[in-house]
């Protein structure tokens, strides 16, 4: 096949070793973060923790090893699962580095982290693609992999105004369609043709976002059942809302949406490719984009890997 416009035609890793160091927007905690070039056929990308030095876990990059999480993607180890060496432990908060290495073209990468949270930075992925970028990428002799999409899955859940609808079909290209709305902000829609140059320009600056109210009794839950929620949440990372405005506020009038398109991206990146199909989604959730996902892998009928043209 031609390589889609816009995408690399080649595997790819990091042309250098990336470091990052932030806090995790969930546990709060300060995290290091190492990202190394990987040149192996195959490897993919994969989480490593590290404590005082000492490897905790392996995790792939796989949608087999995502669990259920409050507002984020979390990968854990499971007993007997390839890759994992520590049954139990889990990295939380992958979507924004998973789409910003795939839209950057890095197939191959061992991303070292010691703590259990990829650091949110200022909320969104803008950071990790200037640092990609500033480190550069390395072509491998190895043509690029895309996951084709043969037929239409769909996926839905609640009705009315609470009605969530995941739908991927067939295209040539990579398209993204995502219908939101929010009380006081009204109904928002952001489609387009799903090119890294889009997404570094149009999605990567938005923020993860939340109404400051919400967030106080969540974070007080996440506490009594032991399960890390927003405690790192800080005004330097999130878009805040209180009322019908956001505190210092927004980048772009629909940055809420475009937020939903960054963590789809992210989420549908565990198939470990870029799509060549149309998504289509009213009122996304992490939980709906893994549903979307795991159906569309689970029909085999419905998908197959295409790979460029040397």
């Amino acid at each position: 096949m031609r390589t889609p416009a816009g995408w690399e035609g080649t595997e790819g890793t990091l042309a250098r070793e990336l470091l990052m160091a932030g806090h995790g927007l969930h546990t709060g905690r300060r995290v290091q973060v190492r990202i190394r070039p990987v040149a192996e056929a195959g490897h993919g990308i994969v989480f490593r923790r590290l404590h005082a030095g000492r490897q905790v876990t392996t995790l792939r990059a796989d949608p087999a090893l995502r669990v259920a999480q409050p507002l984020c993607t979390m990968l854990r180890a499971r007993e007997g699962a390839s890759g994992s060496t520590n049954a139990g432990a889990g990295v939380r908060t992958v979507e924004h580095l998973l789409a910003s290495l795939l839209v950057c073209g890095i197939d191959h990468a061992l991303v070292e982290l010691d703590a259990e949270e990829v650091p949110i930075l200022d909320g969104s992925a803008a950071p990790w693609i200037e640092a990609i970028r500033a480190c550069g990428r390395t072509a491998l002799a190895r043509p690029k992999r895309f996951l084709r999409v043969k037929k239409a899955i769909v996926v839905a859940d609640g009705t009315g105004a609470q009605r969530r609808e995941m739908r991927v079909e067939p295209c040539v290209r990579y398209e993204i369609s995502v219908r939101n709305d929010l009380k006081g902000f009204g109904d928002m829609l952001w489609q387009g043709d799903l090119t890294p140059e889009v997404f570094a320009r149009e999605i990567a600056p938005s923020r993860s976002y939340g109404r400051v109210k919400w967030a106080l009794p969540a974070i007080v839950a996440g506490y009594v059942k032991r399960t890390p929620i927003l405690r790192g949440a800080r005004l330097s990372c999130t878009a805040s809302i209180v009322g019908n405005r956001v505190i210092g506020g927004l980048r772009m009038p629909d940055e809420f949406v475009r937020h939903r398109v960054l963590d789809l991206v992210g989420d549908l990146a565990l198939a470990g490719a870029p799509l060549l199909g149309r998504v289509s989604a009213l009122r996304p959730s992490h939980e709906m984009n893994y549903r979307l996902l795991s159906a569309l892998l689970a029909d085999a009928d419905a998908w197959e890997w295409a790979e460029c043209a040397a």
